[in-house]
Formats: structure tokens, C-alpha cells, sequence
């Protein structure tokens, strides 16, 4: 009695059978990975509801839109609200200068202070000074803008400490609260003492991962410690710096809402209005819905547009950037 083989499963091309076994793999790990997801959702929800559903209200900056009769009821208005983008509105170029400037200067001195603050900590020797120094650094940065701005008054305003001081040895007054002159210089100090602490993390970490042999080999061929900082820390930290810059390039205008506001009676519109605010004046306050929406439309396209293009030029230098393409 012969016995009648079955023919023999084509073999599964190279790569083939990977690809085919691939989606039973899933499901173990959903499996495993279920309760991670029941976490997400929150947040995923928090995300979808106050980030992704808002953007539909966009569409008001293509209408003549007044609260009381709603979106749907509201007349289309084509770009008649975008006019003071076009036409060269005298607040809204004022309030475009003073973001502009203020971009620079935090990036020039706001963005660079973790770095060096991390660095200083990186040097300290001893772990248990380290981590008090840094618990006291992180401290400002739970700190809400009402009270940060209420300890600058305290300490600079016309009647505070540092006045107070001044006064008390007839060394005159310094105004430097309500100073035109010097709010900007004032907005990037705050700034500078309530996040720069918080903004060393990241980096401090990435020192973290520096190998030691790297320092001893570098000290063996006589590099000084400005030179190791410079051929070994600093090239450490130069994926994570361009990752940052192009993130912080996405917010560019946006320089601090409620920390100008809190503060723009002292100065005036004039020197303190940022694009922010100028959204806030003429619309909440101003009731110039459409022309707010359409001015914040554009300063977010603006930061999307500034992020693709600083992620392209990231790659052109060899760096992964935000995403690979």
C-alpha cells in the first residue's frame, strides 16, 4: 500500500513570513500592554477635547462672527479679517515688533541658561550638594506667573525692598518696575528665574549618559576642562539642543500671555502688546472676534511653518531633528 505525501508548504519567501506572523504578535503585547492604554486615555481624551476639537473654531476667522447668534448663524466675511495682516494695522505691526524682539532675546539668553546651569551642576563633585542645589532651582518653576510677578514687585517696585534699601542709605530710588525701557530686560530675568532651574532636567540627564573613560581619555591626552567641555560635553548635548531649538521655534511668538499681562498696566500697550495679547485686547475684551481668530490662525500656521523648516535644515546637517523622513 503506497502512501500518497502531501505536497510541502511553499517556503515563505525571505522577509515574506515575518511580515505575515507580524499581526499575530500584536495581539499579546495589547494584551500586556492593556492597562498602559485604560492610563492614556485620560490624557489622550484631555488632548483630543482641548487641543484637536478647538481648531474647528478657526472657522471664525472667515466670518463676521458675533457670540449671540453663533458659528452657523454668523455671515461669511472671505478674508476681510485678515486686512490688518495685509494692510499693515499700526497695533497689530507694534504688537508683531515687540514679539519679534522678544523671541530674539530669549533665545539669545533665556534658551542657552539650562544649558550652562546644567553644566555648573554637572561640575559639582559632590552628588548630595547637587541634588539640594538642584531641588531648590526646580522650586520656582511651581510657582504661578501672579506670584512670580507679585515678588518682583516686592522686591523692585517703587515702595519694595530694593527701594526701600536705597532710601533708607539716601542712595536715591532705581524705577524699575513700570520702566519702559526695562520691561524686556525685566520679562527675560523672570523668566530666566522661574524656568531655567526646570530646564536643566533634560540636559542633566543627557550628562548623565556621558561615558567617563571618554573625560579620562580626554585628560590623559592633556585636554584642560574648557576642552573637554567642549570636545566631549558639548557634542553630547548638541542633538538634544537642536531638538529643543526647533520646538522652542514652533512657540516663537508666543513670548508669555499671562506674564505680560499681569503687567502691561505699568508700561502701557505700547511697549508691553505682543501678539498674544493682542488677541486677548481685541478680541475677548474688544469684541473683534474674527480679526483675533484670523491673527492667531496665522501665528500658528507661522510656527508650523518654522518647525518643518528647521526640521529640514536639522537634516541637512546630519541631525534626526523632531521626525525623520
Amino acid at each position: 500500500m503506497t502512501t500518497v505525501q502531501q505536497p510541502a508548504a511553499p517556503a515563505a519567501e525571505e522577509g515574506g513570513g515575518a511580515d505575515i506572523r507580524r499581526p499575530r504578535r500584536l495581539r499579546p503585547a495589547a494584551r500586556r500592554d492593556v492597562a498602559l492604554f485604560w492610563f492614556a486615555i485620560p490624557g489622550l481624551t484631555a488632548l483630543l477635547l482641548f487641543h484637536y476639537v478647538p481648531l474647528l473654531g478657526n472657522v471664525i476667522a472667515f466670518q463676521d462672527y458675533q457670540p449671540y447668534i453663533g458659528i452657523m448663524h454668523s455671515p461669511w466675511s472671505g478674508l476681510d479679517n485678515f486686512d490688518v495682516l495685509f494692510n499693515g494695522d499700526d497695533q497689530f505691526l507694534r504688537a508683531l515688533v515687540n514679539t519679534l524682539q522678544l523671541t530674539l532675546i530669549q533665545v539669545v539668553f533665556v534658551f542657552p541658561a539650562p544649558i550652562l546651569l546644567a553644566l555648573a551642576l554637572n561640575s559639582l563633585v559632590s552628588e548630595r550638594i547637587k541634588k539640594w542645589v538642584q531641588n531648590v532651582l526646580y522650586l520656582p518653576h511651581f510657582l504661578s506667573w501672579v506670584v512670580v510677578v507679585a515678588l518682583f514687585q516686592q522686591m523692585l517696585g517703587n515702595t519694595g525692598m530694593l527701594n526701600l534699601f536705597l532710601q533708607a542709605h539716601d542712595l536715591g530710588t532705581w524705577n524699575i518696575i513700570g520702566n519702559p525701557e526695562l520691561f524686556k530686560s525685566l520679562l527675560t530675568s523672570q523668566v530666566i528665574w522661574k524656568d531655567s532651574g526646570w530646564g536643566t532636567i533634560l540636559f542633566l540627564a543627557a550628562l548623565s549618559r556621558v561615558d567617563n573613560d571618554l573625560y579620562e581619555a580626554a585628560a590623559m591626552d592633556g585636554a584642560s576642562r574648557l576642552r573637554q567641555t567642549w570636545h566631549v560635553t558639548l557634542p553630547a548635548l548638541r542633538g538634544l539642543v537642536i531638538l529643543l531649538l526647533i520646538l522652542r521655534l514652533g512657540d516663537a511668538l508666543s513670548v508669555g500671555f499671562e506674564q505680560i499681562l499681569l503687567q502691561q498696566t505699568g508700561v502701557g500697550l505700547e511697549n508691553s502688546e505682543v501678539m498674544d495679547t493682542y488677541v486677548y485686547n481685541h478680541g475677548l475684551l474688544g469684541g473683534d472676534w474674527g480679526v483675533s481668530a484670523a491673527v492667531g490662525l496665522v501665528k500658528g500656521l507661522v510656527g508650523v511653518v518654522l518647525v518643518l523648516g528647521a526640521n529640514k535644515v536639522a537634516h541637512l546637517f546630519g541631525e534626526e531633528g523632531v521626525y525623520t523622513s
